[in-house]
């Protein structure tokens, strides 16, 4: 009976020196261990891969142990790295916790009121994508999937048939995503923005205007108006001009003809025959002439109500605009802001 306790005790001993053993860091080293979790992988997988990266000493010690402080279902899929030498409890938290290796990322910023041209030879100029190939993207909206770009007219006269709808924010991608990575997160920041405005679709079908219509007058607000409370203003000035038939006058569509911007426009460039030219051709231009903010589009769908039919800057630094309901106060609002630029 004896000899029987001490070979029990004996072999309970050595196999609570083998579960200790196996609990035991690895030798630690300076060089982090790169290994991957897949989604769905479960805790035994996971195990395997730590031993085989020579992480642990042993799986099926590490599978029991996870059992034992029940985190099994806490450990998440990622890329890691991890130090050898680190705990077994060390290796469940990071596990859990998902501290995955962050991957290096590329940052660029699209500001509010720029041009696919302008995107273009920005992102070209930081080294992120290829100008020519950005252009001819933008110029093919089947190429995304985007439930927003399928109710692009395809019409004459548009410059770009995504301009407009990219829109102006600061993104952060994974490094070596292409160009056409770069337009599609545009396009789903544009369509993620669109549907926190409420009632949109009802909005729009109340004021029988299509949302291609809606960006064009709001590219047009963003690019007349630096004031934001002017912005709904402004807006009005475009509907009662539409409204009344008048041609739209606004100088920014032929800034968007030109391939460079003009500090002043001359007669001549009033005159040319292009579709944008809104002191040419009656109505809205083709499309959006720039990518609109968040509040131009929200100042277009909801414009204020005035009897304003005319605007002219203050040129007083304010960056803000005199109003008139007739010519006669227009041409009064002119002298009162030439008299400033003296």
């Amino acid at each position: 009976m004896g000899t029987l306790l001490l070979l029990l005790v004996i072999i309970a001993g050595g196999a609570a020196f083998y579960i200790w053993n196996a609990m035991q860091p690895v030798q630690p080293k300076t060089q982090p261990v790169a290994f991957t979790v897949v989604k769905g992988t479960g805790t035994s997988a996971i195990a395997d891969t730590l031993e085989q990266k020579g992480l642990i000493r042993n799986a099926l010690v590490f599978k029991a142990y996870v059992k034992f402080k029940q985190q099994g279902n806490a450990l998440q899929a990622g890329n890691y790295e991890a130090q050898p030498g680190a705990t077994f409890d060390q290796l469940i938290a990071k596990l859990s916790a998902g501290d995955v290796v962050r991957e290096e990322m590329i940052r660029f910023t699209i500001p509010e009121g720029f041009t696919i041209r302008q995107m273009a030879d920005k992102l070209q100029k930081e080294g992120l994508a290829d100008r020519k190939q950005f252009l001819e993207l933008a110029n093919d909206p089947s190429a995304f999937d985007v439930p927003l770009v399928r109710d692009i007219p395809k019409q004459a006269g548009l410059r770009y048939a995504l301009e407009g709808y990219l829109f102006p924010e600061t993104y952060e991608l994974k490094k070596g995503s292409t160009t056409k990575d770069m337009i599609q997160a545009m396009l789903e920041q544009t369509q993620k923005r669109l549907n926190t405005i409420p009632g949109l679709d009802a909005k729009l079908k109340q004021r029988s205007e299509t949302l291609h219509q809606l960006l064009t007058v709001a590219s047009l607000v963003e690019r007349e108006v630096v004031v934001d409370h002017e912005r709904p203003v402004v807006a009005g000035v475009i509907y009662n001009r539409l409204k009344q038939d008048k041609k739209l006058e606004i100088d920014a569509t032929i800034q968007y003809m030109l391939d460079k911007q003009k500090e002043r426009l001359y007669y001549k460039d009033l005159a040319a025959d292009n579709p944008f030219n809104t002191y040419l051709h009656q109505g809205l231009p083709p499309g959006p002439i720039a990518s609109p903010s968040l509040k131009s589009v929200e100042a277009a769908l909801q414009p204020a109500t005035t009897d304003y039919l005319f605007y002219v800057t203050k040129k007083d630094g304010t960056h803000e605009h005199l109003f008139a309901a007739t010519y006669k106060e227009h041409l009064h609002n002119i002298r009162l802001s030439n008299r400033n630029t003296k």
